[in-house]
């Protein structure tokens, strides 16, 4: 995959947070700001076949319960996520849910996870979303290899100094 060049935006380079000024990675030191409220949404897709789809529906799959191993593992995977992602704060969590629809062509996952701290769950809600659908994926992967993990997407984030971002 060839690297695309980021540019900074305005007059000034942009500032990583997770970068000191040697360049070195560090954990952002969040101790001063103060303990908000705060929710993050994130959505993502498994595309599979009619044929898998009718299994999953019927409770017909080889590896029993694909959707309750799903919900499961994605809450798991928000509660985790701070060992899974370097530099990633280890977060109180007051709410994770991890809602599943089949649809026409596939299976919709939505993550919804919230918490009372000093820094945002988006990463939680990215993470629930991705683990819970490779789990799907791993469950049913005897069935259809060619089933795939596709737009996985942080949709809604309110809280925090940035306040609210929902995606167009």
């Amino acid at each position: 995959m060839k690297s695309q060049g980021l540019r900074p935006r305005g007059p000034r380079p942009v500032r990583l947070s997770h970068v000191d000024d040697r360049g070195a990675a560090r954990m952002v030191d969040v101790g001063a700001k103060s303990a908000t409220e705060r929710r993050a949404v994130a959505r993502g897709r498994l595309l599979v076949s009619s044929e898998t789809l009718a299994l999953v529906r019927d409770g017909r799959t080889p590896k029993g319960d694909v959707l309750a191993a799903a919900r499961i593992a994605g809450i798991m995977a928000a509660k985790r996520t701070s060992e899974l992602i370097p530099l990633c704060h280890p977060l109180p969590l007051t709410h994770a849910a991890v809602e599943l629809a089949l649809v026409p062509e596939g299976i919709d996952i939505e993550a919804t996870v919230a918490t009372t701290a000093q820094t945002g769950v988006e990463m939680e809600a990215l993470t629930a979303v991705t683990i819970a659908g490779l789990t799907l994926y791993d469950m049913l992967k005897s069935v259809e290899r060619g089933a795939h993990l596709t737009d996985v997407r942080l949709v809604e984030k309110t809280g925090g100094k940035s306040g609210t971002f929902r995606a167009t």
